[in-house]
């Protein structure tokens, strides 16, 4: 049988010319325009990277990424809108191959008929391999111009051969600015609240504070609250608190946020800083973290950053992990708080860890190399002072001060220095016996 092509379904506006009046507030005051755009001005501002490439007739695949709220649906069916073609969309959670096969056939009969097709997936990290693999030869051969929408980051979910024919633009969480833009713009627009309402000082300060930059999340607050309110009403604090009934932390134990936090917590520990380890780790209870893995950090940080300079660090950070375990939260947010606290404020040293990735290397380097023949269990000491290698292993404890001068390193790495303690805390300590040592067998 002769192959079928695939009709080509027509192609519908980007946007309507009257917005649904049913829909959401965030999606009544969406730009038509790319000139509407409120924020992300290193883009769209007048030398924005993405105006850069962007224009009639022409739009490669792009992957908007950052927080949610930030624009980056917005932003896709803008620049979509701008370059032409036909708009399509999947669900990166609903859609299966064959729906990206039946799409992408629709696309190559309309490129045959002078066409171009846009497709539009929405938290493209959700694609499984083998969705992403099914895109990637008709994003490279043009069928189709891929722009895909992602809270994660796209070099660690999406795989690398799709990604490296797409490119990847960062959004940020919009500032206050960009929000009240915005605010007002739902206010007094005629498809959003058509000047009904207004916001008092406090009540645009509290809607900002518990928006977090999410512009969507921003307008939902607002919504709920003018769904009650007599018109004429200007919105408070009060009303607005109610309206949200609590503070959304923008948090994904999975996504960024998660990644992000965890990261500001240990630099805040290593840069000697309590008050910005606490916070940090607050910010991740609050938001519903695992409160084990922000204890395995905790000991990670004691071995990795602080060592030999206070050895007291790891005995309280391992003891803090283990109250998690048995006592877990709320009460376990009193151990977590004193070992940050702790390891915060301790002396610091990294000198152990990188003795061991020095060792680490020759090992990769150099592979395992022979054991010193004094150094092996007894018949390979015999045999050691039957070739002449001196008495064999000489035991420390028989000796002054428990030390004698002997060979421990292999052959080929004699006199290699690893461990080179620092000036900090108890670490001076051990340099200073250490180089005791050294003169007294020198000696």
């Amino acid at each position: 049988m002769p192959r079928r092509t695939p009709a080509v379904t027509p192609d519908r506006p980007l946007f309507e010319d009257q917005p649904n009046p049913g829909a959401p507030l965030a999606a009544r005051v969406r730009p038509a325009h790319l000139e509407q755009f409120v924020g992300q001005r290193h883009l769209v501002g007048p030398d924005g990277a993405l105006l850069q490439v962007v224009r009639p007739g022409y739009l490669p695949s792009l992957v908007f990424w950052g927080p949610p709220g930030s624009g980056k649906t917005t932003l896709a069916r803008l620049v979509a809108d701008k370059a032409g073609g036909a708009w399509r969309q999947l669900s990166a959670v609903t859609s299966g191959v064959a729906d990206v096969r039946a799409l992408v056939a629709e696309a190559q009969a309309r490129r045959e008929a002078g066409g171009r097709t846009v497709l539009f997936i929405d938290e493209l990290h959700r694609f499984n391999k083998a969705q992403q693999d099914a895109l990637l030869p008709h994003v490279e051969d043009g069928s189709i111009a891929l722009l895909g929408a992602t809270t994660e980051n796209p070099y660690y979910e999406l795989n690398a051969p799709l990604l490296s024919r797409m490119r990847v633009y960062r959004l940020e969480a919009l500032d206050a600015e960009d929000l009240t833009t915005i605010i007002n713009r739902a206010l007094t627009d005629a498809a959003g609240l058509a000047g009904r309402l207004s916001l008092t000082d406090d009540g645009l300060s509290a809607l900002l504070d518990m928006s977090g930059g999410d512009a969507r999340q921003a307008l939902n607050v607002l919504e709920a609250a003018a769904a009650t309110a007599p018109d004429g009403s200007a919105l408070d604090a009060a009303a607005l608190s109610t309206a949200a009934q609590e503070r959304l932390l923008a948090y994904d134990r999975a996504g960024d946020g998660h990644y992000e936090a965890i990261s500001a917590f240990i630099k805040s520990m290593r840069g000697n800083d309590p008050d910005a380890a606490l916070y940090w780790c607050a910010s991740m209870i609050a938001a519903g973290e695992d409160p084990t893995y922000i204890a395995r950090r905790i000991v990670i940080a004691a071995s990795e950053d602080v060592g030999n300079a206070d050895p007291r660090a790891l005995q309280i950070a391992v003891a803090a992990m283990q109250a998690v375990e048995m006592i877990g939260l709320p009460e376990a947010q009193y151990a977590l708080a004193q070992a940050a606290t702790y390891i915060a404020s301790a002396p610091k040293s990294n000198r152990a860890g990188a003795g061991y990735w020095a060792a680490l290397a020759d090992v990769e380097g150099q592979g395992r190399l022979p054991v010193p023949l004094h150094l092996r269990p007894g018949t390979h000491r015999r045999l050691a002072r039957e070739q002449g290698h001196g008495k064999g292993y000489r035991y420390p404890h028989d000796f002054p001060g428990a030390d004698v001068d002997q060979q421990y390193l292999p052959d080929a790495l004699v006199g290699r220095v690893y461990y080179e303690p620092s000036d900090q805390g108890m670490e001076t300590q051990i340099g200073e016996r250490l180089r005791r040592l050294l003169e007294a067998r020198k000696g």
